[in-house]
């Protein structure tokens, strides 16, 4: 994964790779509101994420997702905040994106193995 100093520089970067869709998390549904998408935990695969902590206020924290569809054939990025003002919703999306991101920050022994 890259590291950017910005959520902007990450943003730009990912629109410049393909991640073109503006998505937005609604409820149980992440959502491309100009192409009238709505998907589901099963609809999307969130290919990396990255954390951002506000430069004068640590607890102003966001991670920006690129996230991509084959069933919709779309790329897209979204941003959800996460610590202080973070969505407590146990919805299937939530802990979709939640688990992508522990399990991917696990190393050796501790990382789950599919068997």
């Amino acid at each position: 994964m890259k590291n950017y100093e910005t959520m902007v520089d990450a943003l730009n970067d990912l629109n410049k790779r393909g991640y073109s869709a503006n998505l937005s998390l609604d409820g149980d549904t992440i959502d491309d509101k100009s192409a009238n998408i709505q998907m589901g935990p099963d609809d999307f695969e969130i290919d990396e994420f990255y954390r951002f902590e506000g430069a004068s206020n640590p607890s102003d924290m966001s991670i920006v997702y690129a996230v991509s569809s084959k069933k919709y054939n779309l790329k897209g990025a979204l941003v959800n905040a996460y610590g202080t003002y973070a969505d407590d919703s146990d919805s299937a999306i939530l802990a979709k994106l939640h688990h992508h991101q522990v399990s991917n920050n696990l190393h050796g022994s501790d990382r789950p193995v599919n068997n």
